[in-house]
């Protein structure tokens, strides 16, 4: 399965201290309905560090059976425990995910040498599609484009990262250099289109928690060719994409959500909900895109 389009980091729905099925269910109808091309499980955005295992296991099965292959799945399942990260990359396999998105490991500050043993590890137990995940504001840690190269040549498993440093410089050498068919999804909202344009395939999206019909179309757009139109779509999301980071992710999503009726506004700590002025702002934004 080829990966592309645009992948939704799904946020996890809690009512009265546990995940609110109902609503996870209806976020899944929500994105079928409104074209998501794949959908991301136990990522950043569904507050997976907030979430036990056995949460976590019921989740999983819950979403993958609703789901019923109707698009791609794709599971967190990196950490910063190597035996862990091999278990839950297991688990993905036998649950019949499509893809496993494996995170740097956080915290620990590994060297590039040290990066391309830990994702070489894994690749060479675990018969599953692997996605890299760089977002080293949130890891501490930057995996180089020369390290993903060498991955990506010498483990065939591994087919794609999701790129989040926000450098273009680094997708671009990530594109240039990598196997063809090694594929970038990007990993921030504001610069799907600059990466899109030259050459990744996709996004693994927060923003398409809220306008999901929006990014989808968008990123479709980009695949076509069509960059002209693409530009227009992107200044067009703009203050969205913008509005969703207004304060740490999944906070804006989550409030955006709650505001649209889709789910109740409930966090683990330490997520909360946004301050007085930063809620304004993201209902400002939602009713200039009609959304509530």
């Amino acid at each position: 399965m080829m990966l592309k389009g645009s992948y939704v980091a799904l946020v996890t729905p809690f009512k009265n201290g546990e995940v609110d099925y109902s609503a996870l269910e209806a976020l899944l109808d929500f994105h079928l309905n409104k074209g998501t091309h794949g959908i991301l499980l136990l990522g950043t955005t569904a507050e997976t560090a907030g979430l036990a295992s056995d949460e976590k296991d019921a989740l999983l099965r819950f979403a993958i059976h609703k789901l019923n292959r109707r698009v791609p799945v794709m599971i967190g399942t990196g950490t910063n425990n190597l035996h862990q990260t091999l278990a839950n990359t297991m688990k993905a396999k036998e649950l019949g995910a499509d893809f496993a998105l494996v995170i740097t490991p956080y915290y620990i500050k590994p060297t590039q040498a040290g990066m391309y043993e830990y994702f070489g590890h894994i690749a060479s137990r675990v018969d599953i599609p692997i996605v890299i995940y760089n977002v080293p504001g949130r890891t501490g840690v930057n995996i180089l484009p020369a390290t993903v190269v060498k991955l990506a040549k010498a483990y065939p498993n591994i087919v794609g990262i999701k790129e989040a440093s926000g450098s273009i410089v680094q997708a671009t050498e990530i594109i240039r250099d990598a196997p063809e068919s090694f594929v970038v999804m990007c990993g921030e909202d504001a610069i799907n289109l600059p990466l899109m344009a030259i050459g990744a395939k996709g996004c693994i999206s927060v923003t398409a928690n809220v306008v999901p019909g929006l990014m989808s179309e968008h990123i479709q757009t980009c695949l076509n060719g069509d960059m002209s139109s693409a530009a227009v779509q992107h200044r067009r999301l703009q203050a969205i994409n913008s509005v969703m980071f207004i304060e740490t992710n999944p906070i804006p999503a989550k409030e955006a959500l709650h505001m649209m009726g889709l789910i109740n506004l409930e966090f683990r700590l330490p997520m909360c909900p946004l301050q007085d002025a930063s809620r304004e702002a993201l209902a400002q934004v939602l009713k200039a895109y009609s959304l509530i």
